[in-house]
């Protein structure tokens, strides 16, 4: 059974930081592309960021780059996003998920990953 598990979301004032991890089980995740999205109340799910199979390529949306970090740590099967310089408008559940094709560089869009994790909230406050 393929698990997805986020954690580390919570409230934090404009400017601040979060650090979010998602542990991953079930999957030999080290074949697999992870991406982060996040979904606001009223708005579609939109893609974050992503980190390639081989943990040697990242990719981000423009309105988080120079701001977000993903990493990852196939040892642990556990994926992190860094988020520095926190804005209101990040405000969303986050979600972690797991690109359907292995071996492959990530997608954009929420239809080419199959697992999700159960996501977690992030508040920003201005």
């Amino acid at each position: 059974q393929v698990q997805l598990v986020e954690s580390g979301g919570g409230l934090v004032q404009a400017g601040g930081s979060l650090r979010l991890s998602c542990a991953a089980s079930g999957r030999t995740f080290r074949r697999y592309a992870m991406g982060w999205f996040r979904q606001a109340p009223g708005k579609e799910r939109e893609f974050v960021a992503a980190l390639s199979w081989s943990g040697r390529s990242t990719y981000y949306a423009g309105s988080v780059k120079g701001r977000f970090t993903i990493s990852g740590d196939n040892a642990k099967n556990t994926v992190w996003l860094q988020m520095n310089s926190l804005k209101p408008e990040d405000t969303a559940v986050y979600y972690c998920a797991s690109e359907k094709s292995p071996l492959t560089e990530p997608g954009r869009r929420a239809y080419e990953y199959d697992y999700w994790g159960q996501g977690t909230q992030v508040t920003v406050s201005s």
